[in-house]
């Protein structure tokens, strides 16, 4: 028998098996069969299984990218299980829709959702051959075969959406039939549009375009449109960048399909065809790999994977970050990321690693989080994608020491509990203390310990054993007021292990030998700023769906950890630090308090300080042993310079922010008031001051004020406060460019420092 005869048979069987009502269900089956032996049978059932099958479809959008923006708008990540941009159609150059649909489906404003024409010289050549040698699936089927693979929540599911059989072929008309109803033409050619795969990791017309020719999709040429309709055949064969030839091939074909089809002239396809292809890469970012800060990048990935609020289990997590096409608005600060970033170079040694975090006081907003290393996987090349400045639940270590930084809640015990400042205490180069009971009532053997820098001071009272930092003072503070209320005002202020766990009650902790991270650090000192106002740290401010709809999100959770009176004293005294202590040198034009940490055995430091407006804390050291490997030399007092390049880049061009002076009597040494001495000469004002008997710094940072250029306009503490006669007071110099800050008021009692 001849294949002319083979043909004529097959045909003749069709017409008489084929009624009207089964037609198009019986048609598209028998495409996937590889003969038609059976094919009264396949009719019938083909018949049958088309009308019970249901109509319901969704046309869910596909998965969208999630973007993440900095608090100023800037884009710092993406997230996306494929890379893709939805465009309305009048978004797609008009010559880009007509090549599409003249290589995929010429008769696409013609038929419903089945081409008879084309399905039928589809099934006769299968029927033939004995297998699938030519598809007959519309625009319309090929839509609804993508929308089924994009929204399966299973891999089986998309493998079954994509499976060459009977059953799917039938489904994917029946839903084809039903999308044909609820949608026009140009809303499908504009659904199919945005959700065909064009190669290179490219989904949809958009990203297609932007991925290969860096421009929008409104944009596009006919010798670009018909190069990426040509793609979606066989997007991994014509893929332009791997397989340019074949591309070129590919591209040609369209063209003088669309002058067969008169769409263009002959003469504009073989100009088009004659033009060689030119590439213009711009790959997406994706992830935290390529973000503008990689590390906070990473703290908000894991906030959304890990916090029930986005989801129930972490598989609708996952799904809602990387398919949910979220717009993230976080709370960083890209003015104080890039200073923090800057200033990592400070760090005493390349070999070693720094990492630091900044946090709004009174909101937990992280404004930056920056580690020195580079973000990735390769470690021989120094890179890391551990979060160093994080907790372990965001993508941090175990944590390290946090060394004398960690004395400031055993200060603020001592303060709440009604000690005075001037409450001395020996304060010997080694002790042995015994007496320390925790929480539960046990009791410690005696703790020997010794101080990391040799003091002539037999004792100390609360300035100056907090000034210098003074092991031994502290150890005996910490017995006095009892190791327990210590732990207590450490968790107040949000303070627990990097791993997540209680901190440890053991009498070394007033040294900082709980493993912390500089996150919770920042934000611990950040509540101090805030006058005792303790707020966990946030990452998210908004987040919103592909709709526009809000998703609640976890806001921070603010509340009082200590008295604001004691707050401000505990302010008092860590700008003493700065001014007179370990901390000496960190000054940074401005009201700021800070308090250096040098870790045991010298293996790592920090230093915590801040403004009213920003605190921060960093680290430097080697995370791979970060309570070990002794470096000789490395104390928080020589990485202080991170933290002061790090403050006054993120608060550059801001207008400073004034602390509150204590209003509360804690019993404070001699004092006398500041003397009035704006407008004079710095030489005449410092030995006023000097005289009054107090200790003087010029501010490096000349101000806008009224005096005239050079003299002084202002001090800190303000004229007519009373002061501790150990007190620095900072002169700001005029540089005769406008009026000064108003004073507020003085307050019976105390009052406001002038430094608006």
């Amino acid at each position: 028998m001849g294949v002319r005869e083979d043909q004529d048979g097959v045909i003749v069987k069709l017409l008489r098996l084929l009624g009207a009502a089964a037609f198009a269900g019986v048609l598209v089956g028998l495409l996937a069969l590889p003969g038609v032996g059976s094919v009264g049978m396949a009719a019938r059932d083909a018949s049958d299984s088309f009308q019970s099958l249901p109509d319901d479809f969704s046309l869910k959008p596909p998965p969208e990218r999630t973007t993440v923006y900095s608090a100023d708008g800037q884009v710092i990540a993406q997230f996306y299980f494929h890379n893709r941009e939805s465009v309305s159609l009048d978004q797609v150059a008009p010559i880009m829709q007509k090549a599409i649909v003249a290589i995929e489906d010429a008769r696409f404003f013609q038929h419903g959702p089945l081409d008879a024409k084309g399905s039928f010289r589809a099934l006769v050549t299968n029927a033939q051959d004995g297998g699938i040698k030519q598809g007959g699936s519309t625009l319309t089927q090929q839509y609804v075969k993508n929308l089924l693979v994009e929204n399966a929540k299973t891999d089986k599911d998309a493998e079954a959406a994509k499976a060459p059989n009977f059953g799917r072929k039938l489904r994917e008309l029946r839903y084809a039939v039903n999308v044909e109803k609820r949608l026009t033409k140009s809303q499908i050619l504009e659904g199919y549009l945005n959700i065909a795969y064009f190669g290179s990791g490219a989904y949809g017309v958009q990203a297609a375009s932007q991925y290969y020719f860096s421009k929008n999709a409104s944009e596009l040429t006919l010798p670009e449109a018909a190069l990426l309709s040509g793609v979606t055949n066989s997007p991994y064969f014509y893929d332009p960048e791997i397989n340019k030839k074949g591309a070129i091939d590919r591209r040609n074909t369209v063209l003088y399909r669309m002058a067969e089809l008169k769409i263009i002239s002959k003469q504009q396809a073989d100009v088009a065809a004659a033009t060689p292809i030119k590439l213009d890469i711009k790959k997406p970012k994706t992830d935290c790999a390529d973000s503008k800060a990689p590390f906070f990048c990473e703290y908000v990935k894991d906030e959304v994977l890990g916090n029930p609020a986005f989801g129930k289990t972490s598989e609708d997590r996952e799904r809602l970050l990387y398919r949910g096409g979220l717009t993230i608005r976080t709370t960083l600060d890209m003015k104080a990321q890039n200073a923090a970033q800057k200033a990592l170079a400070l760090r005493p040694s390349r070999s070693k690693t720094a990492t630091e975090a900044m946090v709004k006081p009174g909101t937990g907003e992280i404004k930056a989080m920056v580690v020195s290393k580079d973000y990735g996987d390769h470690r021989s090349k120094g890179q890391t994608t551990l979060n160093l400045a994080a907790d372990y639940a965001h993508g941090g270590n175990s944590g390290y020491s946090a060394g004398s930084t960690f004395k400031v809640f055993t200060l603020a015990t001592a303060l709440n509990k009604g000690y005075s400042v001037g409450t001395t205490l020996p304060a010997p180069n080694s002790t042995t203390i015994s007496g320390f009971t925790s929480c539960s009532g046990s009791h410690f053997e005696p703790w020997t310990l010794g101080n990391a820098e040799t003091s002539k001071a037999k004792s100390a009272n609360l300035n100056t054993g907090t000034w210098g930092s003074i092991n031994t003072f502290y150890a005996a503070l910490e017995q006095r007021v009892g190791l327990c209320d210590s732990i207590h005002m450490a968790q107040s202020f949000g303070m627990k292990q990097s791993n997540g766990k209680p901190l440890e009650q053991v009498p070394s902790q007033v040294l900082g030998t709980n493993s912390i991270d500089v996150t919770h650090l920042a934000a611990a000192y950040a509540g101090f700023a805030a006058r005792g106002q303790y707020c966990t740290p946030v990452a998210i401010n908004d987040v919103t769906d592909a709709d526009g709809k809000k998703i609640e999100v976890p806001k921070a959770k603010c509340g009082k950890a200590v008295d604001s009176g004691v707050a401000d004293e505990v302010t008092r005294i860590l700008q003493g630090v700065i001014t007179n202590g370990t901390g000496r040198g960190m000054a940074i034009g401005r009201p700021a308090a800070g308090k250096t940490g040098t870790c045991e055995s010298h293996s790592c430091a920090l230093f915590a300080g801040y403004t009213p407006d920003l605190a921060s804390a960093v680290w430097y050291g080697d995370p791979a042993a970060p309570f070990g490997n002794p470096s000789p030399g490395i104390y928080g007092s020589n990485i202080g310079r991170i933290w002061k390049a790090s403050m006054e880049g993120a608060l550059r061009n801001t207008k400073p922010s004034s602390f509150h002076t204590p209003v509360d009597d804690f019993g404070n040494l001699d004092q006398a008031r500041i003397p009035n001495v704006r407008g004079l000469s710095v030489q005449a004002a410092t030995q006023q001051i000097e005289n009054a008997g107090f200790a003087v710094q010029v501010s490096p940072r000349a101000i806008d004020s009224t005096q005239r250029k050079g003299t002084v306009a202002y001090t800190s503490p303000s004229a007519g406060v009373k002061s501790d006669t150990d007190t620095s007071v900072v002169i700001f110099v005029s540089n005769g460019n406008g009026p000064a800050p108003k004073p507020r008021k003085r307050r019976r009692g105390g009052g406001i420092w002038p430094f608006n």
